[in-house]
This record gives C-alpha cells, structure tokens and sequence, in this order.
C-alpha cells in the first residue's frame, strides 16, 4: 500500500500547473490532511466544462461558491443560477467560527472573509434585473425544439416566422405569436395559402396548445422587450474582479420548461455573439447551474440534442459551463462526457438502486491505488469531496479525497432588505427593468381586422355601397339561359376550328388537384 509521501508526491506532480490557478482545498489520506498537497483547478481548463454531484448537506453549492469566489478574484465573470435562494450570501463578507477555524488549521491556511461584487438578476418578479427576449430572437427552429413539434409543424412555425418577416409584423412577445397563429387559421388562411402553401388547422390547434402551455409555466415573463444583451454577463470592476450574476430563479422549480428554455436561449445567443477565442489563459465566463436536473426533466430528444451541441461548441468561445446535481446520472450521458471538472461529494446508499449507482458513479472516475472509491464515496463528510480534472494536455489529474476550503463570502442568504439595497446601486435595474410595448404583430393584425370589419364593402345603412344599375347588354349576358347558350355555341366553334387543322378528337376529361 502506498505510503503517504507517495501520496503528497502524486498530488503535487498532478495539480501544479503553470497558469493562473485557484485553491480548493488540500488532499486527504488515511484520514489525515496533508497542507503541502495542495489541490488546485487551472484557470486555463476552466472553460472544459464540469459537474458538482453528491447528497442534500453534502457542501456541493458551498463547492460553487468558493469557486465562484476565486474566479471573481482573477477576474473571471460569473453567472450563477440560484435555484434554492442560497448564493445571494456571496455578496456579503462571511463571518468565522468553530467549525472554519477548525477546517484552516489542518489546511494550515488563513481564513479571510471578503464581499464580492453582485449583479441580481430575475426571470420573474423576484428582485433584480428583468431577463427577456423577443420570439424573433428565438427563431423558428429553437421554437419548435421547446415546443417539441414535429416536421410538420415545425415547418408551420417557419411558415409564421417567414410570414411575418415578409409583412414587417415583428413577433415580440407570445401574444404576437399566438395571435399570428390565430389569423393563419381564420381571416388569413387563404392569403397565406395563396404565397406560401396550405396548412393544417389540427396543426395549428396543437402548436397553439403548446404555446398556451408554455405560457402557464409563466413564459410570458420572459418573452418581451427590452431584450437581454450577453455582453452585460461579462463586467468587471473597477479593479478588474469579475462581477458575478446572481440569478435568482427560486419560484420556478415547478417550471422546468421555462428553465429549460431560458438556458437553451442564453446558450444560444452567447455561442452566436461570442467570437472564437480557442485556448485562453482565463475562461470569459463561467456559468454555474444549480439543480442541473430541472434542464433536463422534461426536455425532449431535441431540446437536449440541441443542448449538447451548443456546449460541445461553447468551449471554443472560452465559456465554460458547470452542473451541481444531487446524482450524476440526473445529467445524460452524452453531456456528461463533456465535463472536464468532476467534484464528488457525499452519496447515500440506502436501496439496491442507489448501490448500483455508486458503482457507475466510481466507474466513471481514474483507477487509483490510494482509495477504494465505491466505499469512500459513502464515508465522505461535510465539505469533503472527490476531485479530478483534465490539466493543460487534456489529461485527467489522479483522484483526489480534498478537504475543500470555505467560501470566504456569507454561508447564507441576505435579507430581503440587503437584496434591496443591491438592487437600488444597480445601473441595468434602469436599463431593462421599463416596460416596453412597441407595435408588434398582434397590434397590426388587430388594426387590419378592425379596418376589414368596417369598411364600406361589407358595412350596412348609410355607408352601404350603391351598385350602379347594370345595362340591358349586362342583364342580357348575366341570364343563366342565355349563358348556357352562348357556351353550347362557343364549344361547336371551338371543336369546328380544330377540326379543320387536324387537332379534334375525344375531349379528355381532367381531375381537380386539390
């Protein structure tokens, strides 16, 4: 069996890098902490991805927020999904006790409690910063992915989109949508047929049933002007520490495609404004999603196809992306073999399911000769975790059991009075949180039916048109007898002519196509 040198040795050789770097903690073994074996994440691979997985209480969102707080430090801007309410504390400086002064001597470190600065942003009515995008920003094929249409609706939805486009009827909000649906299938069908093909009604009936559904999950919150700039993500200070985002998504935890379609929005819209970086000493932003299962719970196959394209590609941009999830398998298969950074906190083993899934979860980690790690992933307490990474070559670092620091920000949330006070310094409070209602599509089309309905064609009484008496030549012709004469002559004339240049014969009768 190893001996603890070799242990300190293997740690070194595996977490020294040549970068920038933030320390999380130091290597455990036998039980004992070992200071010198300090266990660091280079800012250079921080944009390769990673997962924080482990067991309610484990420490996973502490995990977070002491990484958050280093890569504020080096100057690193943040966005935080705050699912559980428990991250605003990161804006205030924490406080010690028992416990941290414990923790710091066997890390043999000095605890030094510090604020960090915050930017609070909502997809709700909760305090901070409005997030919404317009429905033309989406597109058509993003649309249809949330709203899990098939083919061929989904071509009804590029179909509107097209439409709209052509007729200058900007579709800002959901009820710019829903009321464009709504005339394709009444009073416009048959302009939009004439220009662009027939449509199902029972088509149209199912997508306007799921935008109804999406809208119940509070998504008219979300879609609107002003829109969100990604830009505004990546601030700094005036002495150049990244400022973190907080968004505060507490009251949409039954809402999971609302979330789902805000995160697949933000992904998307920061891959096609973010230029090509490649490999950088520093990510340019690093999201951190907590709850990483509410994006896939009711994700179809093409919203999460789509998801795992966006963060297979976002790397080259320089963002990174991190999951905090109670059980890795909450995060699928073809995602999780993205992630770069694995930290591992405590699993519970209470039933044979939960068994076989502390053997896959050890399976997916470097073979080790310093722990069993399907019993140790059991036996790990409070603020200890598994740790390994891919260093600058891509190659995983060897296994780590870390005792992790302690954030040095607030271990709590803020009051709704702190919040307030946030919130009130804030210059893109001013920037997106006015109401904007600018003439879209459901204005115009409601105009141009009020126009249809009143004018003097279909009006009565007064404003009735007056037909002019049609002429004795008009009533002539207009009689139904003497129509029918007039084709009886026209065809012997017709068949007479082409008689005479060889052209006769039996007339073939011919279906029509519709």
């Amino acid at each position: 069996m190893p001996d603890k040198n070799d242990f300190v040795a293997a740690m070194k050789a595996g977490y020294t890098f040549k970068g920038e770097t933030i320390k999380i903690g130091a290597g455990i073994y036998n039980g004992e902490v070992f200071p010198e074996a300090e266990i660091l994440l280079p800012l250079a691979t921080m944009n390769r991805h990673g997962l924080v997985a482990g067991a309610t209480g484990g420490g996973k969102t502490k995990s977070f927020q002491l990484i958050t707080e280093g890569l504020s430090d080096a100057g690193v801007p943040v966005l935080l999904l705050d699912i559980k309410g428990d991250l605003s504390g990161i804006a205030e400086a924490g406080t010690i006790n028992d416990k941290i002064k414990d923790r710091y001597q066997k890390l043999n470190m000095e605890y030094k409690p510090a604020s960090f600065p915050v930017e609070f942003l909502s997809l709700s009515n909760q305090k901070g910063v409005k997030l919404r995008a317009t429905v033309s920003e989406f597109g058509p094929i993003l649309i249809s992915k949330i709203l899990g249409l098939n083919d061929t609706q989904g071509g009804i939805v590029a179909m509107i989109f097209k439409y709209c486009d052509d007729h200058q009827y900007p579709l800002l909000d959901l009820n710019d949508f829903i009321k464009v649906l709504q005339y394709i299938t009444n009073e416009g069908k048959a302009e939009l047929q004439q220009s662009y093909g027939a449509i199902s009604t029972a088509s149209t009936g199912t997508i306007l049933r799921k935008v109804i559904e999406l809208q119940q999950q509070g998504a008219n919150q979300f879609f609107g002007e002003k829109s969100f700039e990604v830009d505004d993500l990546m601030r700094f200070t005036r002495d150049q520490r990244g400022i973190i985002s907080v968004l505060r998504v507490m009251d949409i935890q039954d809402k999971p495609k609302l979330f789902s379609t805000f995160m697949l929005q933000m992904l998307a819209e920061l891959y096609a404004t973010c230029p090509e970086v490649g490999d950088v000493d520093k990510p340019k932003l690093v999201i951190f999603i907590d709850e990483a299962h509410l994006i896939f719970e009711e994700a179809n196959k093409a919203l999460l196809d789509q998801i795992n394209t966006v963060i297979k590609l976002i790397r080259s941009k320089g963002i990174g992306i991190y999951f905090c999830t109670q059980n890795p398998k909450d995060v699928p298969a073809s995602i999780l073999g993205q992630l770069g950074l694995k930290i591992q906190h405590s699993l519970r083993a209470f039933t044979a399911i939960d068994r076989q899934v502390i053997k896959q979860t050890a399976q997916n980690y470097p073979e080790t000769t310093f722990y069993k790690t399907e019993d140790l992933i059991t036996q790990l307490g409070i603020g200890e975790a598994l740790v390994t990474l891919l260093n600058e070559k891509g190659i995983p670092t060897p296994l780590a059991h870390v005792m992790m620091c302690t954030p040095k920000s607030r271990m709590d949330v803020l009051t709704d009075d702190e919040i307030v006070a946030i919130v009130n310094q804030s210059q893109l409070v001013a920037k997106y949180n006015k109401v904007i209602d600018n003439e879209s599509a459901y204005e115009i089309l409601t105009a141009k039916l009020s126009d249809a309905a009143a004018s003097p064609t279909k009006a009565t009484g007064a404003n009735k048109e007056v037909k002019p008496e049609p002429s004795t030549l008009e009533k002539i012709t207009n009689n139904t007898v003497v129509k029918s004469m007039l084709r009886t002559v026209g065809n012997t004339i017709v068949r007479s002519l082409l008689g005479s240049l060889g052209l006769g014969g039996k007339s073939k009768s011919s279906k029509s196509r519709y």
